[in-house]
């Protein structure tokens, strides 16, 4: 008799802690609190305007196989309150090459690593060693090179006297053995086509 007690006592503890568990799960959830988020009427979804950026037209210098001098072409950049940023998306511009089919000088494949112009007006060019692996066919290719990118910032921006060109940060007396980049180049509009 003492073990049919046992069973069902056994059994009545089971029952309570079923139908405890079973009050929890249908009834203990229903404090949790859902919050709906209403947007408010008038406004399908929220639209930030547009920041629109500033273009600003420059022209830049290229080749022609046509009579070896340089050529203007009208291009756009992003205006920036930085010179030395707009100076740089110019020079990544010439390496793009020409719209209207004239000569990059520079090989595509270059990348400009930075552009700074000091206070005197000298603007430092530093290029990666892939301008380095151009065919410059001779002092006039080398010389396309250097005055494309001269003539191209001193044009564009008045604070630019003189540029001085760096590969990879270094100053090199040549790019090709032709032209001396010891010393910084002032423009020579001379050698742009009329």
């Amino acid at each position: 008799m003492k073990t049919k007690k046992k069973k069902i006592r056994l059994f009545l503890i089971l029952l309570s802690v079923l139908i405890i568990v079973v009050l929890i799960f249908f009834f203990g959830s229903r404090k949790e609190k859902i919050k709906h988020v209403v947007k408010p009427s008038g406004t399908s979804s929220a639209v930030k305007p547009t920041k629109t950026v500033q273009m600003k037209k420059v022209t830049l210098f290229f080749l022609s196989e046509d009579d070896n001098l340089l050529h203007p072409e009208e291009r756009e950049i992003q205006a920036s309150s930085s010179v030395n940023d707009e100076a740089k998306e110019l020079v990544e511009e010439l390496i793009k090459g020409s719209k209207t089919g004239l000569l990059g000088p520079i090989p595509e494949n270059t990348r400009v690593r930075q552009v700074f112009i000091t206070s005197d007006g000298t603007a430092y060019v530093d290029l990666s060693r892939n301008l380095l692996g151009a065919n410059y066919y001779g002092s006039s290719g080398e010389m396309a090179v250097v005055y494309s990118i001269v003539n191209s910032l001193a044009y564009n921006f008045k604070s630019v006297k003189k540029v001085s060109l760096l590969v990879e940060g270094n100053e090199r007396e040549t790019l090709g053995g032709h032209i001396d980049l010891s010393q910084p180049f002032v423009p020579d509009y001379s050698l742009v086509a009329r």
